[in-house]
């Protein structure tokens, strides 16, 4: 009995110790979307895998994001496997966003993370303008590689591709959850604070992956309760600014230019940096 009795006190431990660390639950994937999102992988270009896997695992990395935009349409998307990653300014003949990764054979964990980054800048309608706040985007793109990967390891689990792909689920939650525990914030500091010790470094070289993934885990939380606000990263850049801006006043003009019902959100991201913005004065009060 003695024995029984420990044996049941240690299962209860691990039972309890497992539910203290478990993920908060992602919010309801919407159903799917029936605007159409065109991806084209380069036929031309070495992939060192099956084209038609490559193409369904962009297709899902970037549906992860899509099905938030019911309303957005884009040009096609052309896919490169080499050179990047990067969106380059310079589009296709007729339009298109072209995308270059830097990945190949069948890492579909890196194919995704890379390419949710990417289409996350084409979703941002990216300029060419002064960086002082680049480094915001940035980091939001690497926290859209998070959301995507965590959204995939959910939707594949029943919904991969091709059945056979299902087992894949794990291991895109792992890759994902693995850069997640890198980069958390200090013990004791909160984003603003963070924030200010880094700000001037960031705003000098925008694009520094520990320091971008430390702002994309902080945020990565308020995506996915309220996801319907991934429409609101489609305001973040207007026309070309190329004088440099406060942080507060970038925020404040984002704030401006998203509809009323995103507002709320961006006030809530602009809070996590100790940076208040004003409510509208037609807005009520909660």
């Amino acid at each position: 009995m003695k024995m029984r009795s420990l044996i049941c006190r240690t299962v209860a431990i691990v039972l309890c110790t497992s539910l203290a660390f478990a993920a908060p639950t992602p919010a309801p994937v919407p159903e799917a979307t029936t605007h159409r999102l065109d991806i084209r992988p380069d036929p031309a270009a070495k992939w060192e895998a099956d084209l038609e896997n490559v193409q369904k695992v962009l297709e899902s990395a970037a549906g992860a994001l899509w099905v938030y935009f019911p309303g957005r349409e884009l040009k096609p998307i052309l896919v490169e496997p080499k050179g990047g990653p990067i969106v380059l300014f310079n589009r296709g003949k007729n339009g298109e966003f072209r995308v270059r990764l830097n990945t190949g054979e069948r890492y579909w964990s890196q194919y995704s993370y890379q390419f949710a980054h990417e289409f996350c800048h084409i979703l941002c309608n990216p300029v060419d303008d002064d960086t002082s706040n680049k480094w915001f985007e940035e980091s939001l793109c690497e926290m859209a590689s998070l959301f995507a990967l965590r959204r995939m390891a959910e939707t594949w689990k029943t919904d991969a591709p091709y059945p056979n792909w299902r087992g894949y689920a794990s291991s895109l939650r792992k890759y994902a959850d693995e850069r997640i525990e890198k980069a958390p914030l200090p013990a004791g500091q909160d984003l603003a604070a963070w924030h200010r010790e880094h700000e001037a470094s960031l705003r000098r070289e925008p694009t520094q992956r520990e320091l971008n993934e430390v702002v994309a885990v902080a945020l990565l939380p308020l995506f996915e309760k309220e996801p319907a606000h991934w429409q609101a990263v489609g305001f973040l850049n207007a026309a070309a600014v190329p004088t440099p801006r406060s942080f507060a006043t970038y925020l404040s003009d984002w704030h401006g230019r998203v509809p009323a019902e995103h507002q709320p959100f961006v006030r809530q991201i602009a809070a996590k940096f100790g940076v208040t913005l004003p409510a509208p004065a037609a807005e009520p009060a909660k």
